[in-house]
């Protein structure tokens, strides 16, 4: 299996202070890989890196040998990576299907000229985004709610929104930011069973973070620990639940996991 994330000793400082420093490591392709580690430890920083909102101040992002590096936001997600923020960032007057819609306009070519005078580019790209969107849509079974604003929909549900409009683009990559976090248990198995399903259904390898550490060492193929900045360990989730390291810094003396 080849590596189709590499992040090499990437550091990033706020104030003189080390958010990151010198982390190194590699994603799997079609894996799914966990970020865990305390409040403060750098978790989002590293996403906020990888997909552009930050730029490193050492380092590089290569994503299938090419560096990414430097890129915006927007480029980022057009070469592959996308993903979803810890805090709900959907468009809440919107409907479900404009949301998706929105983010789906990354993989069409129009500029305002063609759209003005709708070209047949321009309608078959519309017909294709509609198609798309509707496949989607039912995927997370949102397609009976398409016409619901998104700020109508229940917590869990909206979740599962932001998980489409990021799958809009087509990612090879999916970075998921606490994707469980202000769930109930049943929506937490649903999130789960919905992260395995574009893992194995959709071949997308999937980066998250997340608290859960049910969620956690059950997903997870890979498990990279950060703490202060710094990666402090890697490995499979039995490794990392009998790491001294880990349990000091993170899970705890008392850490068990509940199946």
């Amino acid at each position: 299996m080849s590596e189709q994330l590499q992040i090499r000793n990437l550091t990033k400082q706020f104030g003189g202070i080390d958010a990151l420093k010198d982390i190194s490591l590699e994603v799997e392709t079609k894996t799914i890989v966990s970020i865990i580690g305390p409040n403060g430890a750098g978790k989002t920083t590293l996403f906020n890196l990888v997909t552009g909102f930050y730029t490193p101040d050492h380092g590089s992002i290569l994503l299938d040998g090419r560096e990414i590096r430097g890129l915006a936001p927007h480029e980022v997600a057009r070469a592959g990576i996308t993903r979803t923020f810890q805090n709900i960032r959907l468009f809440p007057w919107m409907t479900v299907q404009d949301n998706i819609i929105v983010a789906r306009q990354l993989k069409c070519s129009g500029g305002l000229l063609k759209v003005c005078i709708r070209t047949p580019l321009i309608k078959r790209e519309e017909k294709e985004t509609l198609e798309k969107v509707g496949e989607i849509m039912a995927f997370f079974q949102l397609r009976e709610k398409r016409n619901y604003q998104a700020k109508n929909l229940p917590y869990g549900e909206q979740r599962k929104l932001e998980m489409a409009r990021a799958l809009a683009a087509e990612p090879k990559i999916l970075l998921l930011d606490e994707p469980t976090a202000g769930m109930n248990p049943a929506e937490s198995k649903e999130c789960v069973e919905i992260i395995y399903q574009i893992n194995e259904t959709l071949n997308i390898t999937i980066m998250l973070i997340e608290h859960n550490m049910n969620v956690v060492m059950g997903i997870s193929d890979k498990i990279f620990v950060l703490d202060h900045g710094m990666k402090i360990a890697e490995g499979h989730p039995e490794e990392i639940q009998n790491n001294q390291d880990v349990i000091k810094a993170y899970l705890g003396e008392n850490y068990v996991t509940h199946a």
